[in-house]
Order: C-alpha cells, then sequence, then structure tokens
C-alpha cells in the first residue's frame, strides 16, 4: 500500500511542479516578491500532499528568528529542501551549482535567490559565495545552508565542509542549526514511509566565534536527532581530542 501511495505522490508532485515553474517564470515579471511568494506557495503544496498522500507531517521544536541570519541545516532528504523555505520564510538557499543549471527550474531558483556554489572552483568558489552571501543579507534575508555538502543517510554525520566556516566568519551573522530526521521516512528512491518528521531548531549560536568552536556547535546542534552524533567519531574535525571543551578551541 505504501508503495502505491509513493507512487501516486510522484504521479502528483512532478506534473505539478511543472506547473510551479511555468507559474513562476510568469510570476518573475511582477517582481521578487511575487516569485517568493509562489516558491511558497509550492512547498505548502508538498508539505500538504505529503501528509494526505503519503501519511508524513513535520513537527518542529523551537522557532527560527526574522532577519538576517546564517540558517545551517541538516540534510537527509528532499522534505527539507522544501519544507524550510516556509519555516524560515523564504531565505536565500546555498545549493549546487548543477541545480541552479537545470532548464526553467534552473532559471527560477535563481530569480527566487540561490546562491550556486560550484564545489571544483576552490577559493573562487568561496569568494562569490561571499559576495551572494552579503547581497542576500543586505536585502534583509536569511541565508541557509548545508554545512555537510551533501545530503546523507540516517545516523551518519560527515565533517562540516571548509565554506561553512569561511562564509560565518565573512558575514559576521549568527548561526541557527536545525537538526532533521528526515531520512528514516524519506529515502533515495520512490518508496516513502509515513509518519512524524522533527526539525529541532537549536539555541542561537552568536557571530565571531573561532572556527574550531563554531563548527564543533554547529555540528553537535544539526546531529541533536542523530542518535550517533554523541561519539567521537561524529566530531567535525576528527584529529580533535573529545575531551577538548569547544570553549577552549584551538586558535
Amino acid at each position: 500500500m505504501q508503495a502505491l501511495r509513493s507512487l501516486i505522490y510522484a504521479l502528483i508532485f512532478y506534473p505539478a511542479t511543472v506547473v510551479f515553474v511555468i507559474a513562476g517564470i510568469v510570476a518573475t515579471l511582477f517582481g521578487n516578491p511575487t516569485t517568493r511568494w509562489l516558491v511558497r506557495t509550492w512547498t505548502g503544496f508538498n508539505k500538504g500532499l505529503a501528509r494526505i498522500v503519503l501519511g508524513i507531517r513535520p513537527k518542529v521544536e523551537g522557532q527560527i528568528p526574522p532577519g538576517a541570519m546564517l540558517i545551517a541545516v541538516k540534510h537527509e532528504s528532499m522534505y527539507e529542501t522544501l519544507e524550510m523555505v516556509r519555516l524560515a520564510n523564504t531565505p536565500v538557499i546555498v545549493l549546487k551549482r548543477e541545480l541552479s543549471q537545470i532548464p526553467f527550474f534552473g532559471w527560477l531558483t535563481r530569480r527566487y535567490g540561490v546562491i550556486p556554489v560550484d564545489r571544483q572552483a576552490g577559493s573562487k568558489a568561496l569568494r562569490s559565495l561571499i559576495a551572494a552571501g552579503k547581497s542576500a543579507i543586505a536585502q534583509g534575508r536569511a541565508v541557509l545552508i548545508y554545512p555537510e555538502g551533501t545530503r546523507v543517510p540516517p545516523g551518519e554525520s560527515p565533517e562540516l565542509q571548509s565554506g561553512f566556516a569561511g562564509l560565518y566568519r565573512a558575514l559576521g551573522l549568527p548561526v541557527v542549526p536545525v537538526a532533521v530526521d528526515s531520512g528514516r521516512l524519506w529515502p533515495k528512491g520512490l518508496l516513502k514511509q509515513p509518519g512524524v518528521i522533527r526539525f529541532k531548531v537549536g539555541e542561537v549560536i552568536p557571530a565571531g566565534l573561532a572556527r574550531q568552536e563554531i563548527e564543533f556547535r554547529v555540528h553537535a546542534a544539526i546531529n541533536a536527532l542523530n542518535s550517533t552524533a554523541a561519539s567521537p567519531q561524529a566530531s567535525p574535525r576528527k584529529q580533535r581530542s573529545p575531551s577538548r571543551s569547544p570553549r577552549s578551541p584551538r586558535r
């Protein structure tokens, strides 16, 4: 039965997304606020569809503050990439460049407000990331990033990508960490399972911390729903001693 529901979801969601993309291209003629409203409507549609067809609903612990923030999110499935648009009130999103190059869809994401990142470009990519991030916060929008760099299976907690610390330092923004456990119900592939996907919004982490401390704190917070997060192997820098206090980082 759940396989059938998963198929029905796919047969509705993807054609509907094509319609939303076409409508979004038209919406760009009316300005960025209209474009962001339409994107938010699309994510709300997905939330309702997932609940009705798949039996999946979100449960949010905590609240994301308004305004310019750096929002760091655990990434386990497509679900949070859409749901976070609603929860964070249409933030600018850091994503891999390939997604921004998809015909029509990619153009619409750029009009909405994304920061495409070329993972092979090294320091040049970081400079572009920082410049785009500063432009976003000048508009009063939050910047959302998945600091582990890619989607990971439940239970895994890889180290953070180096670009996160560089962006944090350059933008001078506090960080709102968000833990997610969506991979339990929404793995890769067609089949989805019913249940509750949790979003745990952590305490705001202030700007200006040393690299080791900000990585330690963000890594722990976004893996708060991960049963392996407390193990020494889950630390963002594997050579760090687990006995070292995150308040006393090596500088």
